[in-house]
């Protein structure tokens, strides 16, 4: 993986997003739910983790999966819960 672009403290927590997204949501405590495409399950994730699920679907689209294995990988290790409901 890359040298990380963003280092987000998020509740007692450092996540290195390894991807030049978009943080400019409200960085508030309140979580985002994000459904599954498949099955509709939703889970419920802060915004930069939000920002590195669009970029996922984003890879995908474009067929770059490069991107997207190293988008799932980071899901995998910062929220392995989520990444089962929405991604799995």
């Amino acid at each position: 993986m890359t040298k990380p672009l963003h280092i987000i403290k998020w509740q007692g927590k450092e996540y290195r997003i390894p991807f030049d997204v978009n943080l400019t949501l409200d960085p508030q405590d309140k979580l985002i739910d994000v459904p599954n495409r498949f099955t509709g399950q939703t889970a419920s994730l802060p915004w930069f983790a939000v920002a590195v699920f669009d970029l996922i679907m984003g890879a995908e689209q474009l067929e770059d999966y490069n991107t997207m294995q190293n988008g799932l990988s980071w899901f995998r290790k910062y929220f392995p819960n989520e990444y089962m409901t929405i991604l799995d």
